[in-house]
């Protein structure tokens, strides 16, 4: 019973090998470690390694498609190294612990629309949760019937 207690919390779901940017990084920089590590969602940490941000795929695309950009015809490649992390990012980003249930980080993620939660201990980032996190634990509380329901 305690190793299905256990299993329904962030701690044993969250991902602990976090790829994070800090703030003053080029917009370039933040894209390459996206695509390189094929994430969507990138924390944003100070020296300290405090979750200070988020920056997303969506923020980028946003930057990329900007009337502005697309009205100027300007120069993509320039553009995501004269901006940084710190020009786009979202500040106050949600957060959980890792003692959170999944249910209650699910329930936070689908209220808010949000694709990925950091979790933070002491102020440190120490992992992230991710939809496929969370989808992964709840295909494995639904047992095999919900694996007999998607084709191999």
């Amino acid at each position: 019973m305690m190793a299905q207690t256990r299993s329904r919390s962030v701690r044993d779901r969250m991902s602990r090998r976090v790829t994070t940017v800090r703030p003053e990084a080029h917009l370039s920089e933040a894209a390459k470690l996206m695509r390189a590590r094929k994430i969507r969602h990138l924390p944003v940490v100070d020296q300290a390694g405090r979750l200070v941000g988020m920056v997303t795929a969506r923020d980028l695309r946003q930057v990329l498609f900007a009337p502005i950009v697309q009205d100027e015809r300007a120069d993509v490649q320039a553009l995501l190294e004269t901006l940084s992390v710190r020009d786009v990012m979202t500040r106050g980003v949600l957060s959980v612990r890792a003692a959170t249930s999944i249910r209650d980080a699910a329930r936070l993620m689908h209220e808010r629309k949000l694709g990925a939660l950091p979790v933070v201990e002491r102020d440190r980032l120490v992992g992230i949760l991710t939809e496929s996190d969370v989808l992964r634990a709840f295909q494995e509380l639904l047992g095999p019937a919900a694996s007999a329901v998607i084709p191999p």
